[in-house]
């Protein structure tokens, strides 16, 4: 939990009671929950400093095994059973050893993936669909993804390839191999980027999705797509409003997407459970190494997903 409102120094563990499972409601023990960027920003301050919020749990995402079931707990997958391996989310709380969520919250959780791996994939698999979505991606267009090895990213360019576009993704040459594997073109970021960005891709660029929040990511999308409404971003919400892009998530003046991210749950699991979706976990940490976790994502060199195992 956050104990206050700051930097990860502020967060800490604490005992509490975990309730049972009331009607519709499922609790699971937690194996693995996804490190994302709102869990910082919320402690952060981004959206407000009200102490009444605090201590504050942590965490939206969690695979793990449901240990009880209240009356009529039903999932989209069917009724949920003591002892179903499932994925959570939306799971408010999640950095836990155990949390109460709605049955409908909970999905089979593919027995191809891993315990970090399918902890770590509705959020950011939901918001790869979501920027896809928002940028009208048509078959096979030209997509720059700017941080296309992060967390969102890695999963954008996988998604978009199986569209059958052509994937230019954004990243320090020490992760091209890994973007070449996914089947997108790498290119550096760095003074240039946006010449580089022309080579590779002669034909021009159709759409373009922001997941690193930078000035130079917002510039070389505007100047390498026509259309400004398929360039989206869900990090520079600041610099993004101005230069006219679409601003997706949680921001204030941002689209959400509620309905596009709460209906690709059952479509990222099934491509994982196929194999068609790799999740790939940059690290993991013990539940009570969250503020290490925290340190690692803020920094924002992972390939891939954090994910803290309980």
């Amino acid at each position: 939990m956050a104990t206050a409102y700051g930097g990860p120094e502020v967060l800490s563990v604490i005992d509490v009671p975990v309730r049972d499972p009331g009607p519709g409601e499922v609790r699971v023990a937690v194996r693995a929950a996804g490190v994302n960027p709102i869990d910082y920003k919320l402690y952060g301050g981004l959206f407000g400093s009200d102490p009444a919020n605090l201590p504050m749990r942590l965490g939206v995402e969690a695979a793990g095994v449901v240990t009880a079931v209240g009356p009529d707990a039903t999932g989209p997958a069917g009724p949920v059973a003591v002892g179903d391996e499932v994925i959570a989310w939306r799971a408010p709380g999640a950095y836990a050893a155990e949390v109460v969520v709605p049955a409908a919250a909970v999905a089979p959780k593919p027995a191809a993936l891993s315990w970090a791996e399918a902890g770590g994939l509705p959020t950011a698999g939901a918001t790869a669909v979501h920027t896809l979505e928002a940028v009208g991606l048509r078959g096979a267009e030209t997509v720059l993804v700017h941080g296309a090895a992060g967390g969102v990213g890695h999963l954008a360019v996988q998604l978009a390839v199986a569209r059958g576009a052509t994937v230019v993704g954004t990243a320090s040459p020490a992760k091209h191999g890994v973007l070449r594997e996914l089947g997108a073109i790498p290119v550096a970021y760095g003074p240039g980027l946006a010449d580089r960005v022309r080579a590779v891709a002669p034909r021009g660029v159709d759409a373009a999705v922001d997941t690193v929040g930078t000035d130079e990511a917002v510039d070389v999308s505007v100047e390498t797509v026509p259309d400004r409404s398929r360039i989206a971003t869900i990090a520079a919400f600041e610099r993004g409003a101005q230069a006219g892009v679409r601003l997706l998530g949680g921001a204030p003046g941002a689209d959400p997407g509620t309905r596009i991210r709460e209906a690709a749950r059952t479509r990222l699991t099934e491509e994982a459970a196929a194999g068609r979706l790799r999740v790939l976990v940059a690290r993991t940490y013990p539940l009570r190494e969250a503020a290490a976790a925290h340190r690692e994502v803020v920094a924002g060199h992972t390939t891939g997903k954090v994910v803290l195992l309980a």
